[in-house]
């Protein structure tokens, strides 16, 4: 069951760090830039859920695995910044492994 709930938590902070990505280095160019508004609606609502979803999961994980506070702040703030999820995926897979 936490290795399940880690599990999910790393796998949709991927999806998750990617659409962030896709959202900042795509869409906004192509709204900025080409005037195509229409790829931030489509890509930002898609990148919202995941992070709701992200912000979920993390909660669960933080809860069944029993982090400290300051590792879950860490991987909420790293989630913020661009890339960052992908520099704590090591982290968390040691979590995975570990249970």
């Amino acid at each position: 069951m936490i290795q399940n709930s880690v599990k999910k938590f790393r796998q949709i902070g991927m999806i998750e760090g990617y659409s962030y990505i896709i959202l900042l280095f795509v869409a906004m160019p192509l709204k900025y830039l080409a005037g195509y508004p229409l790829a931030v609606k489509i890509v930002g609502m898609a990148h919202g859920i995941l992070f709701i979803l992200f912000c979920i999961l993390l909660v669960k994980a933080w809860q069944d695995a029993q982090w400290s506070f300051k590792e879950n702040t860490v991987f909420f703030i790293a989630s913020l910044v661009p890339f960052g999820t992908f520099f704590t995926d090591k982290k968390i897979k040691t979590y995975e492994l570990k249970v």
